[in-house]
């Protein structure tokens, strides 16, 4: 994945800010594993937690396919590493190689593209069956950004404690 950064536009309509927005944090998150093989980007930095950038690339796999393919979509499809839908299990990434992670993570923002543009209003709404409710495909897009910011600050601190880079 290129890690080229898109800012979103200044003026746009709805949808495409969303879109834009979206991407520009997937770029962020790739730009903050950028450079880094597979023992790096293992590296759990910030001891005594397990996290790693691997295993967060592996959990917005999860993200992408659980919110894109089977909540949007309706696509009865297990987790990409859990059958039992346990997200936790993503995040543990000791035997990831960057290679099938990141393969599995770009699979599935072709996915979630494709889902989100074959639906014809951000006011279409799905059932949540995580939340036990029905949800706007606009709330989806917000969360799914918020998520990707959320762990992107992660990232930043993941990757200054791997090698000292800091900033994309």
């Amino acid at each position: 994945m290129t890690a080229e950064r898109v800012g979103p536009p200044p003026r746009a309509g709805e949808r495409e800010t969303l879109r834009a927005y979206l991407d520009f944090h997937r770029a962020t998150l790739a730009a903050k594993c950028e450079g880094l093989g597979d023992e790096d980007l293992r590296r759990r930095s910030m001891p005594p937690s397990a996290l790693t950038l691997l295993g967060l690339v592996r959990h917005m796999a999860e993200v992408e396919r659980a919110w894109f393919r089977r909540t949007i979509g309706g696509e009865d499809v297990p987790l990409v590493w859990s059958p039992e839908g346990d997200f936790q299990t993503a995040y543990d990434a000791s035997g990831a190689t960057r290679g099938e992670a990141f393969a599995a993570w770009q699979a599935e923002i072709g996915h979630s593209r494709r889902v989100e543009a074959s639906v014809e209003s951000l006011d279409t709404t799905v059932r949540a069956p995580r939340w036990g409710e029905d949800v706007s495909v606009r709330m989806i897009l917000l969360h799914v950004v918020t998520e990707y910011a959320r762990h992107n600050g992660h990232a930043d601190f993941l990757r200054e404690g791997v090698d000292g880079t800091v900033g994309v």
